[in-house]
């Protein structure tokens, strides 16, 4: 087998600054070369909502052999930790809420919010198909909450939340689903090299492996679905697109390292956005159990160590990370009353259950009994919470939140508050797709036998993902790659 330097070419300006990040070897070698020891029709990386998306999908549309590889010991990827919150503008859901939403406006708002930096062709299809990605999940054992609501940094109330654990909740149907459908999950299979034809041309023909210190080779007559997440766990990988990134550490699950992501650039796949990197609040070092009060803007405030609000709660999310990096010590407060904590068991019950025997979430019957608790000046957190409930009053915000998430005072007792920081959650950039899921190539061109969905992609969120796209971006695109994968025979 001939050997090729890595080198990590990159589609766009933006994320020049990460050029030359990766590297060590990979192996390129024709077909006829390999000992195949496995062969499947569609080949899926990543166990993930997107891959057991894509594999179910690949099941259905007519593929008879499908397989997912998966680097840990368990499946789910990010998607079993998220707060499981999905957009979809459902004109049953819309209407009985009393709000006006469409496809349209939701993919307007998510361009807008990406800076213009989003695929419209990619965004403007998520967001037709992201009410059949609802109605997909429901067929296939998923159950939601009869209510929707305006995610943190989702901009509109169009997020739902699934019956029982959060973003388990999608993972555990799709995993009988899989049993159902004899689909094979081989868990500590690590990929760690996609085959093509050419070193950077031809058709792609499989994936090798390391399993249990052994190395596999395992073909796919139709397709490889690259759906293995994004680099957010990648200390090294998102500092260098940004600095700042570098020692904020990770909401993600420990594997999110961007490893299939070099993989396709090693095959010539063309990249765009790495430098785009969205953070969300997380526990500050050293709090084992961090709280979550912040999933519904219309129940929280932010405050800073002064005791005072900064930032108005339903911003973008790229704004939110700047002005909380920019606070003292860039830590702040959640604080939320006796509603917003019960509306919160919604999704993030057990943690914030969790931080409360930890001693990392607090509560009092008053304002100024929990500033005593969590060392907060009492006269400035009393004051910044009056004035919020007279602008929920006024509908007049000092610092310009919505009429829409100024809705709800902070006055039932008691009252709830935990410490944060911004931690790095999700990256917006990847390889680059058309609207079939293929991965397109440094010159433009498709990838023959290669699909991708999920977080290894960019160009649909842009500069920022709206809060609540991402459940929206994998099993849209998760459906779209595996029934085009099935499809594509060599």
């Amino acid at each position: 087998m001939m050997a090729l330097t890595r080198r990590f070419f990159l589609g766009t300006a933006p994320a020049a600054a990460a050029v030359g990040i990766l590297g060590s070897t990979v192996a390129t070698t024709a077909e006829a070369a390999i000992k195949w020891d496995e062969t499947y029709n569609v080949v899926v990386i990543g166990a993930g909502g997107a891959g057991l998306t894509a594999a179910v999908s690949a099941k259905e549309a007519g593929a008879k052999k499908v397989v997912v590889l998966e680097k840990m010991m368990f499946a789910g990827g990010n998607t079993i930790r998220a707060g499981g919150g999905f957009n979809a503008a459902i004109k049953a859901d819309y209407e009985k809420a009393g709000i006006k939403d469409s496809p349209k406006l939701h993919a307007e708002q998510t361009l807008a919010a990406g800076d213009g930096r989003g695929d419209p062709v990619l965004v403007n299809q998520l967001t037709e198909k992201a009410p059949e990605s609802v109605q997909w999940l429901k067929d296939h054992g998923v159950k939601f909450q009869d209510h929707i609501y305006q995610i943190y940094g989702g901009l509109y109330k169009r997020a739902r939340n699934p019956l029982g654990p959060r973003g388990g909740a999608y993972i555990k149907a799709l995993l009988e689903v899989c049993k159902k459908e004899d689909i094979p999950i081989m868990f500590n299979t690590r990929v760690v090299e996609i085959i093509r034809e050419g070193n950077l041309s031809g058709r792609v023909l499989g994936v090798k492996v390391e399993q249990k210190g052994k190395t596999m080779y395992i073909r796919a007559t139709n397709a490889v679905v690259a759906a293995a997440g994004g680099f957010a766990a990648s200390d090294r990988l998102t500092g260098i697109s940004d600095p700042r990134m570098e020692k904020l550490g990770t909401t993600n699950h420990p594997g999110a390292t961007g490893d299939v992501l070099t993989d396709l650039v090693d095959i010539g796949a063309g990249t765009r956005g790495l430098d785009y990197i969205q953070c969300i609040p997380g526990g500050v070092p050293g709090e084992k159990y961090p709280p979550n009060l912040f999933t519904h803007v219309d129940r929280f405030l932010f405050i800073n160590l002064n005791g005072q609000r900064f930032i108005k709660e339903d911003a973008r999310r790229d704004v939110l990370r700047d002005a909380m990096l920019d606070q003292p010590k860039a830590i702040a407060w959640t604080l939320v009353d006796a509603d917003g904590f019960e509306q919160q068991k919604n999704s993030k019950g057990p943690e914030n259950e969790a931080a409360l025997k930890a001693g990392t979430l607090y509560y009092a019957d008053t304002i100024e009994d929990l500033a005593k608790k969590t060392g907060l000046p009492a006269k400035e957190l009393k004051e910044a919470v009056d004035t919020y409930n007279k602008a929920v009053d006024t509908k007049k915000d000092p610092f310009g939140r919505a009429e829409t998430v100024l809705v709800n005072k902070i006055i039932k007792a008691p009252f709830y508050a935990g410490r944060v920081t911004m931690k790095r959650h999700h990256t917006m950039g990847g390889v680059i797709i058309n609207k079939d899921a293929q991965v397109i190539d440094r010159h433009g061109n498709v990838i023959p036998g290669l699909y991708a969905a999920g977080e290894v992609t960019g160009g649909i969120h842009g500069t920022n993902r709206v809060g609540g796209n991402a459940m929206a971006d994998i099993f849209t695109y998760g459906r779209i790659a595996g029934v085009n994968a099935a499809k594509n025979p060599a």
